[in-house]
């Protein structure tokens, strides 16, 4: 069945739900109250609560990995586009205006000359430097460093080949202008600069190791940000987020303070939302528990839950052996649970070619395939460790994955659970063959999702080093249009075959927020929805109709 009507099947499952739970609150509610009253009405116009699921929050973007970290990112920090709230489009931010050289390989940005940091001091071209050059540093690891490949040079300085940083294609002309030289011509290059790694850094936060409050320190000062928003207080409970008189763009900001309280459960965010506390609920919530259902919005996004091998190690460095264990996972019942399941990794978006991936088990090709390895011989096959989150669905699908891998290739198979909040990081330890991941595109290209599987990609967690993948991606940067569309699907395509990827389901987002109370907040494939340009509706009554007090 088609991807995307397998979706409108999905999104009218949800809403018929939606339906039938209101349908059942109405019939037993007080009569007379209507059901959108079930929550107090807004009292300030100019504050809003958010929820998020609680982890331990990073503010330094350079090294931050969440979701929700993004998404908060969007009030606090601005690089020289941002996100359209509808499109995705790249919208001038800091960028006043911009040049572009006739062979596309150079960028002169002008930046405005009212950008300001909270503490009033001018955001310089020579910010933007310093805090490019800082996350692709040699001796850091930071995780987005490999999306800075596309500036001339930016590799060979992020791997150590090269130690000279003004070898690197960032030039700083004087303190409004900055210039930026591509290795190749990369019409996406202002979609990238949406991203929050591609942000200044004042001069005081540069060295900074610390920029989150440790164990509720109470001398912690709040990172010097240039957003829309600055931070005034943090804790384990909640953010707090204060207009900026220093934004250039203040005026039109609507909100004056944002709260984000940190949930512990789906309840408990739930709970602040019935009791009007939170207007916005991003993160974990208990559907059933909600008294008003009217502000559940489901939406297509650009994201994928995978799991992957790990190539690094003998016999996973074989793609033969990989592919073997594709070939025997059962796969019907492994997707079965899923309102979208994913064939292939990247989510179809227009003009991308549809790529197969590994749908039906095939044991006798497996069984050639380890043969032609040197595999032959089930009990000398090595030990295969499963790395996994402490979810129910993960244990199901771990032990679906696992049997097959035992029971017909032989694999010694080890399940290994890794608690939530150090799951992440654990991926990029040593000491286990597959792990999962949840992957939503930084954005909405291909590129995106591909980038990653690189070689000397820092996001590379599977370790995978593939010539031809390598090629196929390097050669996807001098095309452009349906051209460099086809290689990339080129390259996504040997991604499934040789069993590097496994892909299980596409995710939907999952928001709770009354979009008829709030604006600016639009259904969009990043789920990022910038804080700049949220904001109250106005209330007006009918003509010859008086709001009470």
């Amino acid at each position: 069945m088609n991807k995307l009507i397998k979706y409108s099947i999905f999104i009218l499952c949800v809403c018929l739900f939606i339906g039938c739970r209101s349908s059942q609150v109405q019939d037993s509610h007080v009569p007379g109250r209507d059901i959108a009253e079930a929550r107090p009405s807004v009292r300030n116009l100019d504050e809003l609560t958010v929820t998020f699921s609680r982890h331990d929050l990073e503010l330094d973007f350079r090294k931050s990995y969440f979701s929700s970290e993004a998404q908060l990112f969007t009030a606090i920090y601005e690089g020289l586009f941002t996100y359209h709230p509808m499109t995705l489009e790249p919208v001038p931010a800091l960028a006043e205006r911009w040049e572009l050289s006739n062979d596309r390989m150079q960028w002169t940005f002008t930046i405005r000359r009212n950008a300001r940091f909270w503490n009033g001091d001018p955001v310089r071209a020579e910010d933007f430097k310093a805090a490019w050059l800082s996350l692709i540093d040699p001796r850091r690891d930071y995780p987005y460093a490999s999306f800075f490949d596309v500036i001339e040079g930016a590799r060979n300085y992020r791997n150590g080949t090269e130690r000279d940083p003004n070898k690197v294609g960032i030039t700083v002309i004087d303190s409004r202008t900055l210039v930026v030289n591509l290795e190749s011509p990369a019409a996406f290059f202002p979609a990238m600069l949406c991203h929050h790694s591609f942000s200044p850094i004042h001069p005081s936060m540069i060295n900074r190791e610390q920029w989150s409050p440790q164990n509720n320190q109470r001398n912690w000062t709040p990172p010097v940000s240039n957003g829309p928003f600055r931070i005034t207080s943090m804790n384990d409970e909640s953010i707090v987020l204060q207009k900026c008189s220093q934004y250039w763009d203040r005026n039109n900001v609507t909100l004056n303070k944002i709260t984000v309280k940190f949930t512990n459960t789906a309840d408990e965010a739930s709970n602040l939302w019935n009791s009007g506390e939170a207007r916005w609920v991003s993160g974990d919530v208990n559907l059933d528990a909600l008294t008003d259902r009217s502000g559940i919005q489901v939406n297509v996004m650009f994201a994928t839950h995978y799991y992957f091998v790990r190539s690094s190690e003998k016999p996973f460095d074989d793609h033969r052996v990989r592919r073997a264990m594709a070939l025997v996972l059962p796969w019907d019942e492994i997707r079965s649970n899923y309102y979208l399941p994913a064939e292939t990794l990247v989510f179809p978006i227009g003009n991308y070619p549809e790529v197969k991936g590994i749908t039906e088990e095939d044991h006798e090709e497996a069984r050639n395939l380890m043969a032609e390895a040197g595999y032959s011989n089930q009990e000398r096959m090595p030990e295969l460790i499963i790395r996994l989150t402490p979810s129910r669905d993960a244990a199901r699908v771990g032990a679906l994955m696992a049997a097959a891998w035992k029971e017909i290739l032989g694999f010694n198979v080890r399940v290994e659970v890794i608690s939530f909040d150090r799951y992440y990081q654990s991926l990029k330890d040593d000491g286990y063959t597959v792990g999962s991941v949840t992957w939503i595109g930084d954005f909405a290209d291909p590129y995106a999702f591909l980038k990653m599987w690189r070689s000397d990609s820092s996001l590379n967690d599977a370790r995978l080093n593939d010539p031809d993948f390598d090629i196929l991606v390097d050669r996807s940067m001098i095309e452009e249009g349906r051209t460099r569309f086809n290689t990339l699907a080129e390259a996504e395509k040997l991604l499934l075959e040789r069993g590097v990827v496994l892909p299980i389901c596409y995710n939907p987002a999952l928001n709770i927020i009354d979009t008829g109370e709030i604006g600016g907040w639009y259904h969009n494939p990043l789920d990022i929805h910038p804080f700049k340009y949220i904001h109250f509706k106005t209330l007006r009554p009918l003509p010859g109709v008086a709001l009470a007090n």
